[in-house]
Parts: structure tokens; C-alpha cells; sequence
């Protein structure tokens, strides 16, 4: 038998419920009031009331005791996670451990950024992100991409595909910050410079804006007023070797280890995928995720995404179908996941995968991680 087949945390875990605030910019409120609107979505979603949340992680919230006062939630279990989006995934797996060892039974997870209004910088001035003098975490990746084409032959074009798809999407998501405003691969092409050889059009959309998770078990979310999505597989890989520098191997190292682990644990393989979620703060970490985690060979990500791959309607793996990091809002892959779990209830609309059965979650950086969830 594999030592996977007995994965202990294989489908015991589900999204009971979601909720997602506006996005935009909302200088009226804070992450505190952003967060409460989501959960309180996410509460009525799944007919729960906060008295019945008795674990609560928070994320860019700066005190989950405050968050809980404000909410009127007195939990057995807490915490505060930190603010890089690669903790989405990570507080996800948290809140799986917790139920599984019965830490916490019901637990809420809450996601909240003001980021737009509060005029909040990702670059610029002196260097935060580097030891090195990058000043963004977008130079980091342009310089990446650079290495990319210098290795392999691709191409700045190639993130056309990407970042047409993506917005396609949007455009089929009223929520979507950029809902009504469709590009071609020919306006990404001439899109302004942002950092060579990134341009405008590569770049994740900045917003206010909240996500709110409700994790329980499978048990107790069969008997909750939506159907369940459970989390069939988890698996993630540390790498800090170039911690404060751009990875000259795209991740591919930690993302192998990855790879060999999550679909085994899920008991899922890609070709019964119905559609990916990928952190995609900028559009070269799309190509080097499907890279690492063996959806094309290591260089072929820009002919693998060719011709629509990722666009739905066209291609055989939809992404993003909300619209992602580039054309949703940057929500550091909280409303990723969200969609995954809407696709999974068939909640979707004009945007919606015909019998969406599986989807998979990725995410590219020095904590590379990957998600399963199926249809309960």
C-alpha cells in the first residue's frame, strides 16, 4: 500500500462556509471592518452564528482579541498569522490540523487589508525585501523572468496569455475590480513599463478589501446550509536559501517536493482537475508554478500556456476564473481559494467550469505549498 493511501487528514476537513467583501478602495473603513463584513458573509453562508466559532485565525488584522471583541467571539483557539500571502495557504493548514486534533471544532479564518487606502507601498525608497537592493518584491520577480528567457527562450509575450485569460474572467465576474474592462495580449504588449521586462498588465491590482473562511469537519459541515468542499490534500515545502535574493531555480526544488506529495495525499492526480487557482502576483509566477508542480516540462511554461490553455471555454485547465491577483484584486491568494470553493458549489454564473469535480490551489514562493479540494 502507498504510505499516501492512509493519508490522515484525506478529506476530514471542509469549507463550510465563505464570504468576500467589496473590493476597491474604502477609506471609511479598516481591516477590522472589512474582516467582520466578510465573516459575517461567511457566517450567514453557512448558517452558523458567531457563538458557534470556536477557533479564529486572522490575517493583516493587527490583533485577532480586538477582531474577536468586535465579533462578539470567544474561541479556544487563536491566532494571528503572518502578512505574506503565502500564509493564506498556510492558515488554511493550521486550521486543518486544529479540527483534525480537536483543537477547535469550528474554525474561522479572516483575511483583511486596507492597503489601498492606507496609500501602503510595495516598493520604492529604502530596501525592505532584500539584502541585496531590491526595493519590490515585483523586481525580484522581473529579474526572475529576465533569467527565465535568458535560459529557456521565452518570451514577455508569453505572459500575454496569462494576463488576457485572467482578465476574461474578470470580465465575467461582476465583483471583479475589473469587471467591463477586457485587454488583448496586443494591449499587454504595450502596457506601460513597470520594471524591465514586467510592464503594467504583469502586475497584481492592489485593494481594500476582506475573505473569510469557515473550516470545520466533513461530518459537521454535511448538516450546514451549503454543500461542503473538502480539502482533500495539503502538502508545502520551505526554501530560504535565497531568502532575501530571486531564486535562480523558480522554486522548482521546493515545488518538486511538493509535486511528489500532493497528489498522492489527495488521492487526485492533474488529469482529474477541473480547474487551477494560482498566486499570481505577478504573472511569470503563473508560468513558473505549472513549471514546478509538472504540468509541463521545466522552460515550456510559455508554450504550455499558448493558445488559451488557461482561459475557460477555450483551454483544458481554467485559472484564476475570478479574474486572480491581476484582475480581481490582490487578496494574497484568500480569494483564490474562495473561488475554488464557489467553482466547487457551482456558484459561479457566466464563469462557471461544467461539472467542476476537483480543483487544485498553488503557490509559488519560499513557502511553495499546494491545496486539493473536491465537491463533498
Amino acid at each position: 500500500m502507498n504510505i499516501h493511501d492512509s493519508y490522515p487528514l484525506r478529506d476530514k476537513a471542509a469549507f463550510a462556509g465563505i464570504g468576500t467583501s467589496a473590493f476597491g478602495n474604502f477609506p471609511a473603513s479598516d481591516s477590522y471592518g472589512l474582516g467582520c463584513e466578510a465573516l459575517n458573509m461567511a457566517l450567514d453562508d453557512a448558517g452558523l452564528r458567531p457563538g458557534d466559532i470556536d477557533g479564529l485565525i486572522v490575517n493583516r488584522i493587527p490583533s485577532y482579541e480586538r477582531f474577536a471583541e468586535m465579533m462578539g467571539i470567544n474561541p479556544q483557539y487563536c491566532l494571528l498569522t503572518e502578512t505574506p500571502g503565502r500564509f493564506s495557504g498556510v492558515s488554511l493548514s493550521l486550521a486543518m490540523q486544529a479540527v483534525a486534533t480537536g483543537a477547535a471544532k469550528t474554525v474561522a479564518l479572516v483575511y483583511g487589508n486596507n492597503g489601498r487606502s492606507k496609500r501602503v507601498n510595495y516598493g520604492g525608497g529604502d530596501s525592505q525585501w532584500s539584502a541585496w537592493g531590491m526595493t519590490s518584491p515585483g523586481a525580484s520577480h522581473a529579474m526572475m523572468w529576465q533569467r527565465h528567457m535568458h535560459d529557456y527562450g521565452t518570451t514577455h509575450a508569453d505572459l500575454g496569455w496569462v494576463a488576457e485569460a485572467f482578465r476574461h474572467h474578470a470580465c465575467l465576474n461582476p465583483e471583479a475590480v475589473m469587471h467591463g474592462r477586457p485587454i488583448t495580449r496586443e494591449d499587454h504588449a504595450t502596457a506601460r513599463p513597470i520594471c524591465e521586462p514586467l510592464k503594467l498588465l504583469d502586475y497584481c491590482l492592489i485593494n481594500d478589501g476582506a475573505v473569510a473562511w469557515i473550516i470545520t469537519s466533513t461530518e459537521r459541515a454535511r448538516d450546514m446550509r451549503r454543500p461542503p468542499v473538502l480539502i482533500s490534500g495539503y502538502a508545502r515545502q520551505d526554501n530560504f536559501t535565497y531568502g532575501s535574493a530571486p531564486p535562480t531555480d523558480y522554486w522548482q526544488g521546493a515545488f518538486a517536493k511538493v509535486q511528489s506529495e500532493i497528489y498522492a495525499r489527495a488521492g487526485i492526480g492533474r488529469d482529474e482537475l477541473s480547474g487551477l487557482g494560482i498566486y499570481d502576483n505577478f504573472s511569470p509566477t503563473v508560468l513558473f508554478s505549472l513549471e514546478g508542480m509538472g504540468f509541463c516540462p521545466h522552460g515550456e511554461g510559455g508554450n504550455f500556456v499558448k493558445d488559451g490553455t488557461l482561459r475557460l471555454g477555450t483551454g483544458r485547465l481554467p485559472t484564476n476564473t475570478s479574474g486572480g491577483h491581476l484582475s480581481d484584486s490582490y487578496m494574497q491568494g484568500w480569494g483564490i481559494i474562495a473561488e475554488c470553493v464557489r467553482q466547487l458549489r457551482g456558484d459561479c454564473g457566466a464563469r462557471q467550469i461544467p461539472n467542476a469535480e476537483a480543483m487544485q490551489y498553488i503557490c509559488g514562493t519560499n513557502i511553495a505549498l499546494s491545496a486539493i479540494f473536491r465537491r463533498g
